[in-house]
């Protein structure tokens, strides 16, 4: 149950964001374009970076002895892998919030 209530707020912010990038392809509307842009950047660069790239260093992790050599090796270089993965996806999500509220300006 728990677990539901974590991937929630990701998929299903992502299952809004699918819906709105085809209810934009009706290019009739003004803020068509930023419904995309946004959608995309949501899909692209938070939920596509956090399955491609987080959560791989994530299980890579988990795998390994904490007290061993390869696990202080992994974890020095899991540090900054997943440190700069995570901006990416907070840098994409936070863009991809301002292009939908641009979206909301119009009607």
């Amino acid at each position: 149950m728990i677990l539901s209530f974590r991937v929630l707020p990701l998929f299903g912010t992502a299952a809004a964001c699918i819906f709105l990038a085809f209810s934009s392809f009706q290019w009739h509307q003004l803020g068509a374009i930023y419904l995309l842009i946004g959608s995309l950047l949501y899909l692209v660069g938070t939920v596509g970076v956090t399955i491609a790239c987080n959560v791989p260093l994530n299980d890579a992790l988990a795998k390994v002895d904490p007290g061993s050599a390869e696990g202080a090796r992994l974890w020095a270089s899991y540090l900054v892998n997943w440190t700069i993965w995570n901006h990416i996806r907070s840098a994409a999500a936070l863009a991809a919030s301002a292009v939908l509220a641009i979206a909301l300006r119009y009607p």
